[in-house]
């Protein structure tokens, strides 16, 4: 667009050298007198000198002249060379001016177009950050320890269940805190929203316990003659035969990554598990609502 704009600039100054037309008086000229003329001759239909003329058939003694103006002759202009030269100096200016602004436009939309392509690769950086930082934290979660819970069956007791917690994870950790609790309820959905651990201490652990990649430790232990010490009553106890009423045994372990620093990396798993009491036999396997089942 700046090429264009310089192109006319030749054009202009041609132009720009040529006459304009105009009117205008020379120095030492003078200008006619407008010509008055009294028209009082033989003027075709006027009446005759002699004849006066009749107004609405009363004789008129007075006739008013007629008066004829002429308009001087146009001029023609002269364009001094000096004029010529302040007016062609006055257009390379806007010429110039014009030509300035269009450059500074040019610029502006450079740096528009610059400052678009600066923000496309921040966001282009930050993403690849975002990125390298989800690889980073998932290879983090691949190497740190994680406790499962499961259940198994006691050895040489029958009718007899072991709560254990199992490090599935690539490094060791540490158990800090380990709860529990023991509830009777109609179904899950009678279960409070929010679990509540009866010897919950927190910062108090029993026995610190190391679990390395792939060693358990029990959690939990409960029998078939432990129900009726969990139940109140003989009623209660009957509800329970009779399927009325559930037993749901959950808790809560509370661990540490031993290759993050202390007091950091601190992780939780809480488990949840209904006991099947049959005529017979008796089961335990993991049940509860999600609430009941987290891990971090």
């Amino acid at each position: 667009m700046i090429v264009k704009g310089l192109v006319i600039i030749p054009a202009l100054l041609a132009i720009s050298l040529a006459p304009l037309p105009g009117r205008a008086q020379t120095p030492g000229a003078s200008h006619p007198s407008p010509a008055l003329s009294t028209s009082s001759g033989a003027i075709p239909g006027a009446a005759s000198p002699t004849t006066k003329p009749d107004c609405l058939a009363v004789p008129c003694d007075y006739q008013p002249q007629h008066i004829t103006v002429a308009n001087p002759p146009a001029i023609p202009v002269q364009w001094f060379l000096r004029d010529r030269i302040t007016w062609a100096a006055n257009l390379v200016l806007v010429l110039l001016g014009y030509a300035g602004i269009m450059l500074a436009v040019s610029t502006l939309k450079k740096i528009e177009r610059q400052t678009r392509y600066a923000e496309t690769a921040a966001e282009a950086a930050s993403a690849s950050a975002q990125a390298a930082l989800l690889h980073a934290q998932s290879i983090v979660n691949a190497e740190r320890p994680w406790l499962l819970v499961a259940v198994e069956p006691s050895l040489g007791i029958e009718n007899s269940f072991e709560v254990v917690v199992i490090n599935r994870g690539r490094t060791p950790a540490q158990i800090e805190t380990a709860s529990e609790q023991v509830m009777i309820a109609a179904d899950e959905t009678h279960l409070p929203a929010t679990p509540q651990y009866q010897d919950e201490k927190p910062g108090a652990p029993r026995v610190p316990i190391i679990l390395l990649p792939g060693e358990s430790a029990p959690l939990k232990a409960f029998s078939r003659e432990d129900v009726k010490g969990v139940c109140g009553s003989g009623e209660q106890f009957k509800r329970i035969e009779n399927w009325e009423e559930k037993i749901f045994i959950y808790g809560k372990v509370i661990y540490r990554d031993l290759i993050a620093p202390a007091g950091q990396q601190t992780h939780e798993t809480t488990w949840c598990c209904w006991y099947i009491h049959g005529r017979q036999k008796s089961g335990l396997v993991i049940s509860g609502p999600p609430a009941y089942s987290l891990h971090t």
